[in-house]
C-alpha cells in the first residue's frame, strides 16, 4: 500500500490508457493488486489484469468486481465486462502499465536509493543493510525477494514521504528485461554482488549476462562491486551507458581496491575480517563463518563506507547482524496443529505475505495468528495498527494473540477473539498446550521478541532428522511443465503415496493455489484425507476398492476404472443412490498389461458405458511401459497408435464428451505432440527427470537432512557396527548419525555403498546400517558433532542413493519414514 492516491484518470495518463468510467473515480486508489486471492481492500484497490501463455487476470473481474473492485487495468474489453459497475483503463499491455505506475510514483521521491543485483546474495545483503541501518533512516525496502518484472514496481509503490532511504533489489532471467527495472528502481547507489550460474541457458553467455544486470545503473552516482570477479570488472570498464561522473567504489582480497581485504580469521562462531581502507587498518567481526555470508558481509561494509557511516560504527554494528529468515516454515505442531514459523522479522510487507500463506493452507479451519510490535515502521502507531487489523480481517483470522507494548495500546482496534501481552516471557508464563487444537498458527515477529521461544513451545516434538520440501521449488517445476504445453492442455498432478513420500495436503494446497485441474491419489482414505482437509480440485483414485464406493461417493472422489468386474460393482452400488451421474475414469491397456479394459473388450465397454445413465465418463487414459528409454519408442508410438484407436471407440459410443490423456512426466517432455486433453504430472513434480537436459530445467524438491550424534576416533583394524562388519583399514574419525534404517535408509547402503555429505564432503557409511543410526568415516573431513549432514537434496540429488542401490527415486522417495519430520518451506 501507498500513502499517496492515485485516480484511474491519472492512471490513464502515466500509461497511456483509454478510459471508461461506470462508477464515480473520486477516492481514487492506494493498493495495487495483480492476484486477486490476496484482496484485502476493495475499495483502494486498482486490479492489474496480467495475463500469460497459461494465466489471464482478467477471467477474475467479475469475481472482484462483485468483492466491491471498482478500478480495473485491462488489455481488452468485452461487452459483459462494460456492463460492470467498474471503471476500466485499457492499454495494450497490462505489465507495462504497471510498470509505468510505480516508476512515476518512484520519481516523487528524492530520496537515496540502493539498488541491488547479480546472481546471489541479493536478499540477504538487502536485509543485512536493513539491520544496519534501520536505527538511523526510516527506510523502505523490497518485501522478501521482490525482485521480479511484478515484483520491483510493487517494492517501489510502497515508498512514502516519511522514508529516507530506498533498498530494491532486481532479478532477471533473459536479455532485455533490466532496463524496465532500471526506469521503476532508478537507483542512485548500484550493488552488483556476484555473477554465477543462474540463468546461464538464457544468454549468449556469461559477458552479456553480466552487462544485462549492469544496465540497472546507468545513473547511478556511485557503483559497488568486487574487483576480484573478472567479469563484472571488465564490464564495468566497458560500460557503454554508465555515466562519466558515477564513482566506482570497488573491494578486493587479490588486488588493489578501495577497500582492501586482509587476513580473514574465523573461529568457531565468529569471524574478523580485516581490510586496509583509506590508507587506515580497517577491521570487523560479524556472527558467521562461511564464505557466503563474509562476502555478504564485507558488501554491506563497502556500501555503509560510501553512506558515510564511521568505521567505529560499522564494527559495532556488525558484530550484531543476524540471519534472514530466507522462507516461511510450515511444520507439524502440537495437538493437531500446523505450525507457520516467520518469527525474525515484522512488517507490513512481509506480514501480507505471511498471511497469503496461512490463507493457502486448508487443512484446519481454524487459523491463529501470534504477532509482535512492528518496530521501527515510521508510520503513526495507531494508523499502523489500524491497517494490521484490517489485514486480519480481510484474511478471515479467527484468533489474535499480540505480544509488545504497542499492541496492548492499541488493543480496541482489533475486532476479532484477541490476548495481549507486554511481552513474550508474560505470554511464555500463562500459555497451555490445551489453548491450541486443530488449527493452523502463524508466528510473525520482530527478531528481539524472541519468537523461537514460543515456536519450540507449539512444535510437535521429533528427532532431529527432517525432510525438508521446498513449495518454490515445487511450483518452479509444475510451471516448467506448464510451459511445455498447449495453453488448453489441463494437469493432474499425481499425490499418491503421500506425494512420493514428500506430504499429503500440504503438497496438494499448493497445487491447488496454482491451479493444477486434478489430482490423482492411489487409495479412496488418501482422497478423503484430502477433502477434509479442504481440498476443493477434483480427485481420481486410481486404485479404487469397492467397499469404498460409498466413500468416494460422499467425498466427491472420482473412480479409475480398470475392468467389467468393478463396473458391475459400481452399478449395483449406484442403484440405491439418485443424484447426478457418478464420474468415473476409464483406463485401456495398451501395453503395460497390469490394469487396464484391452482392446478386445473395447465395443463391450462402449455398449455397457453408453446403457449406464447414471455414469459421466470423465476421461479415458493409457499408462506409457517406457516412456523415458528412447530404445523403446517404437512402442510408445504403438501404445499411441492403440490409444488413439480405441478411444475412438468409446468416443463414437458415448452421448458426452470426456478428456483423453496418456503422457507422464517423461512423456511430457519426450513425446510433447501427444497431450491430448491432459498431461499426469508425477515424478517431475518433485524435481526427478529421464534425461540430463529435463533434469537441467528442474529443481530437486526434497531434502532429508540429520545431524552428527557423536564422533569417535578409532584405531586401525578395530570395527564398527554389528556383526563387525566395518573393520577400519586405518585410524579413523567416525560419526555417528542420527538417521537409520526405521527412517528410511535401506541397509544394502551399509559397508560403504552408501555415502552422505557432511560440511560439502562425501562421507561413507562405515558397517552395517542400524534400526536408529548409522556411522560415516569422516576422518578426512572437518566435523563437530551437531554439524548437518544431507542424505539427499539439491547438492547430492537423490538419484545417486537410487543408483547406490541399483533402484529408482521413486523407491527411495516413497520409503522414508512417517516418523520423519516433514518441514514446508516457501522462500
Amino acid at each position: 500500500m501507498s500513502a499517496t492516491t492515485y485516480t484511474l484518470r491519472e492512471l490513464a495518463d502515466i500509461a497511456g490508457a483509454e478510459l471508461l468510467l461506470n462508477a464515480p473515480d473520486r477516492d481514487g486508489f492506494t493498493e495495487l493488486l495483480t492476484d486477486s486471492r490476496k484482496l484485502v481492500h476493495p475499495e483502494e484497490t486498482v486490479f492489474f489484469a496480467l495475463s500469460g501463455e497459461r494465466h489471464d487476470g482478467h477471467r477474475f473481474i467479475h469475481e472482484l468486481s462483485g468483492q466491491g473492485v471498482k478500478n480495473f487495468v485491462v488489455s481488452r474489453l468485452t461487452d459483459a465486462l462494460r456492463d460492470l459497475p467498474a471503471n476500466f483503463a485499457l492499454v495494450p499491455d497490462t505489465l507495462v502499465a504497471l510498470q509505468k505506475l510505480a516508476a512515476f510514483h518512484r520519481k516523487r521521491f528524492n530520496i537515496p536509493v540502493i539498488g541491488i543485483t547479480g546472481s546471489n546474495g541479493k536478499t540477504i545483503v538487502k536485509e543485512w543493510l536493513y539491520q544496519l541501518l534501520r536505527t538511523d533512516k526510516n527506510i523502505v525496502r523490497s518485501p522478501k525477494s521482490y525482485n521480479s518484472q511484478i515484483g520491483v514496481p510493487l517494492s517501489v509503490w510502497g515508498m512514502e514521504p516519511e522514508h529516507a532511504l530506498g533498498i530494491f533489489e532486481a532479478g532477471i532471467s533473459r536479455t532485455g528485461e533490466m532496463a524496465r527495472l532500471a526506469a521503476i528502481i532508478e537507483p542512485t547507489i548500484g550493488l552488483i554482488t556476484n555473477i554465477g550460474a543462474p540463468h546461464d541457458e538464457n544468454f549468449e553467455n556469461r559477458v552479456q549476462k553480466v552487462e544485462e544486470k549492469l544496465r540497472l545503473f546507468p545513473s547511478v552516482h556511485t557503483l559497488i562491486y568486487c574487483r576480484d570477479f573478472q567479469e563484472i570488472h571488465a564490464a564495468v570498464e566497458q560500460l557503454p551507458f554508465r555515466d562519466p561522473a558515477c564513482k566506482r567504489f570497488t573491494w578486493s582480497r587479490k588486488v588493489k581496491a578501495d577497500l582492501q581485504i586482509g587476513r580473514i580469521t574465523r573461529q568457531d562462531d565468529d569471524t574478523e575480517i580485516q581490510g586496509i581502507w583509506q590508507d587506515r587498518f580497517v577491521r570487523i567481526r560479524i556472527p558467521f563463518t562461511d564464505d557466503a555470508s563474509i562476502e555478504n558481509a564485507i558488501h554491506c561494509w563497502a556500501v555503509l563506507l560510501v553512506i558515510g557511516l564511521s568505521q567505529e560504527s560499522i564494527a559495532e554494528r556488525m558484530q550484531y547482524l543476524s540471519p534472514v529468515a530466507m522462507r516461511l516454515e510450515l511444520k507439524n505442531g502440537i495437538n493437531n496443529c500446523s505450525v507457520i514459523n516467520d518469527s525474525y522479522n515484522s512488517d507490513l510487507g512481509s506480514l501480507t505475505i505471511a498471511l497469503d500463506f496461512i490463507c493457502q493452507q486448508k487443512q484446519h479451519a481454524k487459523r491463529t495468528v501470534i504477532l509482535s510490535d512492528i518496530l521501527q515502521s515510521g508510520r503513526n502507531e495507531e494508523t499502523l495498527y489500524e491497517e494490521v487489523a484490517a489485514l486480519l480481517q480481510a484474511r478471515k483470522i479467527d484468533r489474535l494473540i499480540g505480544i509488545g507494548d504497542a499492541l496492548l495500546r492499541q488493543r480496541e482496534l482489533f475486532r476479532m477473539p484477541a490476548q495481549f501481552y507486554s511481552s513474550t516471557e508474560a505470554y511464555l508464563r500463562e500459555v497451555t498446550t490445551a489453548d491450541f487444537r486443530d488449527e493452523t498458527i502463524l508466528l510473525k515477529g520482530a527478531r528481539p521478541f524472541g519468537f523461537e521461544q514460543i515456536g519450540k513451545f507449539l512444535q510437535q516434538k521429533a528427532h532431529e532428522t527432517v525432510l525438508e520440501i521446498n513449495l518454490n521449488a515445487l511450483v518452479h517445476n509444475l510451471n516448467y511443465y506448464r510451459s511445455r504445453l498447449r495453453g488448453s492442455t489441463k494437469i493432474m498432478a499425481m499425490v499418491k503415496a503421500a506425494s512420493y513420500g514428500s506430504g499429503s495436503y500440504e503438497i496438494a494446497n499448493t497445487l491447488q493455489f496454482h491451479h493444477v485441474d486434478w489430482l490423482a491419489v492411489a487409495y479412496t482414505d488418501e482422497g478423503v484425507e484430502l477433502r477434509k482437509a479442504g481440498i476443493g480440485l477434483p480427485i481420481m483414485v486410481m486404485n479404487p476398492e469397492v467397499q469404498n464406493f460409498e466413500a468416494m461417493l460422499r467425498y466427491r472422489l472420482e473412480p479409475e476404472i480398470y475392468s467389467f468386474r468393478l463396473l458391475g460393482q459400481l452399478v449395483d452400488m449406484l442403484r440405491k443412490h439418485d443424484g447426478d451421474p457418478f464420474r468415473i475414469h476409464v483406463k485401456l491397456d495398451t501395453g503395460m498389461h497390469r490394469l487396464g479394459f484391452e482392446e478386445k473388450d473395447i465395443h463391450e465397454l462402449a455398449v455397457r458405458l453408453r446403457n449406464h445413465r447414471n455414469i459421466r465418463v470423465q476421461s479415458v487414459f493409457t499408462h506409457l511401459v517406457a516412456s523415458d528409454e528412447s530404445e523403446h519408442d517404437g512402442f510408445t508410438r504403438l501404445q499411441f497408435e492403440r490409444f488413439e484407436r480405441m478411444s475412438a471407440v468409446l468416443e463414437e459410443a458415448l452421448p458426452q464428451p470426456f478428456l483423453r490423456h496418456a503422457l507422464n512426466s517423461s512423456g511430457i517432455f519426450r513425446f510433447n505432440e501427444a497431450q491430448y486433453d491432459l498431461v499426469r504430472l508425477g515424478i517431475g513434480l518433485y524435481g526427478i527427470a529421464s534425461t540430463s537436459h529435463e533434469q537441467q530445467q528442474l529443481q530437486q524438491v526434497a531434502t532429508l537432512r540429520t545431524t552428527v550424534s557423536q564422533i569417535k576416533h578409532v584405531p586401525l583394524n578395530e570395527t564398527v557396527g554389528y556383526s563387525r562388519k566395518g573393520r577400519l583399514k586405518r585410524d579413523s574419525v567416525i560419526a555417528t548419525v542420527a538417521i537409520g534404517y526405521a527412517d528410511g535408509i535401506n541397509r544394502r547402503l551399509g559397508n560403504g555403498i552408501g555415502k552422505f555429505l557432511v560440511n560439502g564432503r562425501l562421507a561413507p557409511i562405515v558397517g552395517n546400517v542400524c534400526m536408529d543410526m548409522c556411522m560415516l568415516d569422516v576422518t578426512d573431513i572437518p566435523v563437530r558433532e551437531g554439524d548437518e549432514v544431507i542424505v539427499f537434496g539439491p547438492e547430492l540429488p537423490v538419484t545417486k542413493l537410487a543408483e547406490s542401490l541399483g533402484t529408482i527415486p521413486y523407491e527411495v522417495l516413497a520409503g522414508i519414514s512417517q516418523r520423519v519430520k516433514r518441514v514446508y518451506f516457501q522462500e
